[in-house]
């Protein structure tokens, strides 16, 4: 077997064991890679993702991106997954139709300089997004999150909990420390969840553990680089939530089979039809 395809066989094998057994609630953060429809943008440039720009973006390859990315979402069957890189409402939206978990879906334009905005897709019986808070590279989303109940057999079911969560979404690690801090001083009873780019914050400095630590250690990542995986995006749980197993979401379609790599939409400017430079990362709540 080729040194590709080990290591590919490797991270499956690896992140199969966390699907197997999964607890209830489970969240997930993806990176989209400029996920842009195919209209021209008014106030920032997207020349390049139209029909008539360098990369020749068109209604056949904006639908294929959307099939491929609601299949994963299907795949992965969590109830919040956390989206980054998507242009507008109207993207999101499609995304949404085309899974088929029925999820609800909150999206916020962030007037970043090249149009990437941040989406929540939610299943709206478990959670209940009532504040958010949009920036420059960040979305902050507060709600209820009702955990499901559990039934075992011969005893008597749990009564449903619920809790209130606080999720920060950041794309950038120097933003994602701030915000932390501020919100840490302003909303001391919120349950924090950060995910994204986070690698200048101290987890423990703020009441958080790094959900993704183990697989990062173990040689995990969810992109790849010249020197091998790197976890470049991070889920960063507060201490007070009951978390288990977090990790990369790896399956085989997701990989080119001749370079070992996720397989992106377009690589050096060539269209390859694929899903992403980046795989989503999980964890589960308890």
């Amino acid at each position: 077997m080729s040194l590709r395809r080990l290591t590919i066989a490797l991270l499956l094998l690896l992140t199969a064991g966390s699907a197997l057994a999964q607890p209830r609630t489970g969240i997930a953060y993806w990176d989209l890679d400029h996920l842009y429809d195919t209209i021209p943008a008014r106030f920032y440039n997207d020349t390049d993702y139209t029909p008539g720009g360098r990369l020749q973006w068109d209604t056949e390859r904006y639908r294929r991106k959307i099939r491929n990315t609601a299949a994963v979402i299907d795949s992965m069957r969590l109830p919040l997954v956390a989206l980054w890189g998507v242009e507008n409402e109207a993207v999101v939206r499609d995304i949404a139709a085309a899974c088929e978990g029925g999820y609800s879906y909150l999206h916020r334009t962030l007037n970043s300089l090249d149009g990437m905005d941040f989406a929540l897709l939610y299943y709206g019986d478990l959670f209940d997004p009532g504040y958010d808070e949009p920036g420059r590279r960040y979305l902050y989303i507060e709600g209820t999150l009702r955990h499901p109940v559990r039934r075992t057999a011969g005893r008597t079911p749990q009564p449903a909990r619920t809790e209130t969560i606080g999720l920060v979404l950041c794309s950038d690690t120097r933003t994602a420390a701030w915000v932390v801090r501020d919100l840490r001083e302003e909303r001391p009873g919120v349950k924090l969840i950060v995910a994204g780019r986070s690698s200048s914050l101290d987890p423990a400095a703020y009441g958080l553990r790094d959900a993704l630590e183990r697989p990062a250690r173990l040689g995990r990542g969810n992109v790849r680089r010249r020197s091998g995986w790197l976890m470049r995006d991070r889920i960063l749980a507060d201490t007070a939530l009951r978390t288990s197993a977090g990790d990369v979401f790896a399956r085989r379609y997701l990989f080119d089979p001749k370079t070992g790599k996720p397989l992106p939409t377009y690589e050096k400017g060539h269209y390859r039809g694929g899903y992403g430079y980046a795989l989503p990362i999980f964890f589960y709540l308890e």
